[in-house]
């Protein structure tokens, strides 16, 4: 029995060592989790980078060339709570994550659709919006067109943004039609309106603003959205003390009617159209 105590003793030893570390090396993980996060970075820094991509009205430039819209009043105000000044990086849609993964910015505030292909490649917050699909069409090309079933056919194009979630919603709605794709949403549209195309899908409301704005040439064949999809920051991937934060203050701002406010103002009014290019 003593033989077998002393040989238990230096086991017990290790064993009480490792219990007493065990908090100060749970501490230091902690701190260095917290002092790698984008947050902590940012409030260093002093700085917080948001990457984002034009599309009316979620960003757009004013006549004076500054950007204005829904996510710019969004970024605006989380940098303002946050403590720290914002700075916008335009970044083409396609290429939006690489960028965000290369470390070119610190966060994705652009109206981006949660998706199981993207979540793969970064981490997204709670919902901070939703959003649909909608489609406008041309009116001599598409005369008559009263569905989706209506585009659906191999001598139709439908145009779309490269990289959006338009593109996705077209394939698996309209899998016959001619899919032809822009790296700008404008030109996307533009296509429509210069007759060279059936349709654009894009996301709501800009295709209703598309009809309103070209009333000669455009209309709008199925009323509202055929998709509903959630809106989120996105992160680069393991950065949950950010995600935390990023959920905690969507959730007081949403609670404070604030995003409610400022999604009426930019979705469901034109008094902004005319200070925009």
């Amino acid at each position: 029995m003593k033989i077998v105590t002393q040989l238990l003793k230096p086991v017990i030893m290790v064993f009480l060592i490792a219990c007493l570390a065990a908090p100060a090396f749970a501490g230091d993980l902690q701190n260095k989790l917290v002092a790698e996060s984008t947050i902590d970075q940012v409030m260093k820094r002093g700085v917080l980078k948001v990457g984002m991509s034009t599309f009316v009205p979620w960003a757009m430039n004013d006549k004076s060339g500054q950007l204005v819209g829904f996510e710019i009043d969004v970024a605006k105000r989380f940098a303002a709570d946050l403590g720290v000044k914002v700075e916008f990086v335009p970044t083409k849609w396609d290429g939006i994550i690489p960028a965000l993964l290369t470390g070119k910015f610190d966060v994705i505030i652009g109206g981006m659709s949660v998706q199981p292909a993207r979540n793969q490649k970064v981490n997204f917050s709670i919902p901070y919006d939703f959003t649909g699909q909608a489609i406008v069409a041309h009116k001599q090309l598409a005369a008559g067109f009263k569905s989706l079933e209506d585009f659906n056919k191999p001598e139709v194009t439908i145009t779309a943004r490269l990289g959006s979630s338009s593109v996705p919603t077209v394939k698996k709605f309209m899998p016959k039609a001619k899919l032809t794709l822009f790296d700008d949403e404008s030109q996307a549209y533009q296509e429509v309106i210069n007759g060279k195309a059936h349709a654009m899908v894009g996301s709501a409301p800009t295709p209703a603003f598309q009809a309103l704005k070209y009333p000669e040439t455009l209309f709008i064949p199925i009323e509202g959205t055929f998709t509903k999809e959630p809106i989120a920051f996105a992160v680069r991937k393991g950065d949950y003390d950010s995600i935390n934060y990023f959920n905690n203050w969507i959730t007081v701002v949403t609670s404070e009617g604030w995003l409610k406010e400022r999604k009426h103002y930019w979705f469901e009014t034109k008094e902004w159209e005319s200070s925009v290019q």
